[in-house]
């Protein structure tokens, strides 16, 4: 079984952050190893509160799993501040996991700043050159290119400015475009493709940056290339919106495992209690 590593923050809510990227990457078939990077106070309505964990322990994180795990690829999310930034950045060059899939997360979906501003600077300068491929959504994407973006034909010039900033890819993501909502642009040195995609209404979109990133890294580390991974990762993730559980009273999560809940689930798991109770006598 491949492993895939996610450095990110903590989400009480489960919705977003370490707690998705590890349901994305277990659903999509491989082992989820985890370096957090702060602790938030969150649910589906706002994040309250966020503390940023000490250095050192991100440190001995990183230590502890490249010491005892071989990581297919890794993903970062979350990384609260210019300090955090700059010590991910040294730890990603020192350890080199063969795919890194940058996840640029700067503010939540209710407001909340999760990246302060002279990080911003630190992410262009240090991660982006690190990066196979760079996620950013419309908002992200228009902090990083500074520029507006409504259009495809904004995307476009909006990626090719985040390209020149160092990744070898970038992956725009098109759900808050005004022009053909949910289209999302892959570009790199190869071109440039389109994902068209379903736009599906609904508030129930809390963590999907999260959920896209580490299922698109999950899907690298399988040995994808990085087309099919993008394809495979967007496919997923509009699956997981479609059958959001509509839980709590704000912008709800996704379902990562959408396929257990189908015709199959009741008989394997009558399959599984068999097994259980023969185990038993």
């Amino acid at each position: 079984m491949r492993t895939i590593l996610t450095v990110a923050g903590s989400d009480s809510g489960a919705g977003a952050g370490i707690q998705a990227d590890l349901k994305a990457i277990s659903a999509n078939g491989a082992y989820g190893l985890s370096i957090l990077t702060s602790v938030t106070a969150q649910n589906t309505r706002a994040v309250t509160a966020a503390f940023a964990l000490p250095l050192d322990i991100i440190e001995e994180q990183f230590a502890a799993i490249f010491s005892d795990f071989t990581p297919a690829a890794a993903k970062s999310g979350m990384l609260a501040d210019r300090e955090r930034v700059e010590a991910v950045a040294r730890l990603m060059a020192r350890y080199a996991p063969p795919h890194y899939v940058l996840d640029p997360v700067m503010v939540s979906k209710s407001g909340f700043p999760l990246l302060e501003r002279d990080a911003i600077d630190a992410l262009r300068t240090q991660l982006l050159p690190l990066a196979e491929v760079v996620t950013p959504n419309v908002h992200e994407a228009q902090l990083l290119a500074e520029m507006e973006i409504h259009t495809l034909a904004d995307a476009r010039i909006a990626a090719a400015r985040i390209l020149e900033q160092g990744p070898r890819a970038v992956v725009l993501k098109g759900g808050h475009l005004e022009e053909q909502p949910g289209t999302d642009l892959l570009l790199s040195a190869d071109g440039a493709r389109l994902y068209e995609g379903e736009f599906i209404e609904t508030t129930d979109t809390h963590g999907t940056g999260c959920t896209f990133s580490a299922a698109l890294a999950t899907q690298l580390g399988h040995g994808r290339s990085l087309e099919d991974a993008v394809g495979l990762a967007k496919a997923y993730l509009t699956e997981a919106i479609r059958h959001a559980p509509g839980l709590g009273t704000g912008s709800g999560p996704t379902d990562h495992f959408f396929y257990l809940r189908g015709d199959e689930t009741a008989p394997w798991l009558s399959r599984l209690s068999v097994s259980v109770e023969e185990a038993a006598r």
